[in-house]
């Protein structure tokens, strides 16, 4: 990808043309495809990083127009992945964009080439795989921005982001720790998590839980954010 492709003329005007070029050979996966981490993909095209793998197994239902970028009432019943990577295409013709749709575990984590990847999204809501690609990506040397739990939330002004250790008010960063712990594992890397009360009836009655698109995104622009401001102004890591 050229470093002065006039789609990215707003952002080198903020970060510059090298910085610009640094993303163009950026290489970041992106795992699930759901309210976070649809934003996350397609705002990563949008800020010029130049190599991008989508993975999700779903199909678009209807439920997940609300929130999902790639979901409307015109891909119902198509692959998020394979969905989501026309649109990026539509936006990047450039970009170098790889769609898996598959279900990201341990046994099938050498499809994504983790170890050659520059970062690594995560945004899988079931807690054993989000653990084993954790593991992986940590085990590889990658850097990794995690996303928490952003069901039944409402206020996008209480999302942070903070080492693992350091998050507070999200059950699932609390069963993240935990299983982390479980698993003898000392590492460390960067959740982004809300620390928005959620009323105890609700987090344990519901079977199925509530999202909004008002937070749900932004936890994904807040994960695309961090790698644009490590690859074009490289900071010290989050306290």
């Amino acid at each position: 990808m050229k470093n002065d492709n006039p789609l990215f003329q707003r952002l080198a005007l903020i970060v510059g043309q090298e910085a610009l070029k640094k993303l163009a050979q950026t290489k970041v996966l992106v795992f699930g495809l759901g309210g976070v981490g649809s934003w996350a993909a397609e705002a990563l095209v949008r800020s010029g990083v130049g190599k991008i793998g989508i993975v999700d197994s779903d199909v678009i239902c209807a439920s997940n127009i609300n929130r999902q970028i790639e979901a409307t009432t015109l891909t119902l019943g198509l692959p998020k992945a394979e969905t989501l990577k026309k649109r990026l295409l539509e936006i990047n013709p450039d970009c170098e964009i790889t769609a898996w749709n598959e279900l990201f575990c341990r046994e099938n984590s050498g499809l994504f080439n983790i170890e050659n990847a520059n970062y690594v999204i995560d945004a899988i809501d079931t807690v054993n795989h989000k653990l084993d690609l954790i593991e992986t990506v940590c085990g590889a040397g990658v850097t990794l921005y995690s996303s928490m739990g952003m069901a039944l939330k409402m206020d996008p002004s209480r999302i942070k982001a903070a080492s693992i250790w350091k998050t507070s008010g999200c059950p699932l960063a609390r069963l993240v720790r935990q299983g982390l712990r479980k698993r003898g594992f000392s590492g460390d890397f960067t959740a982004v998590f809300s620390n928005e009360d959620i009323p105890r009836a609700e987090a344990c009655e519901r079977s199925e839980r509530g999202s909004v698109v008002t937070v749900t995104a932004s936890a994904g622009l807040l994960l695309a954010s961090l790698v644009l401001r490590d690859v074009a102004s490289p900071s010290e890591p989050f306290d």
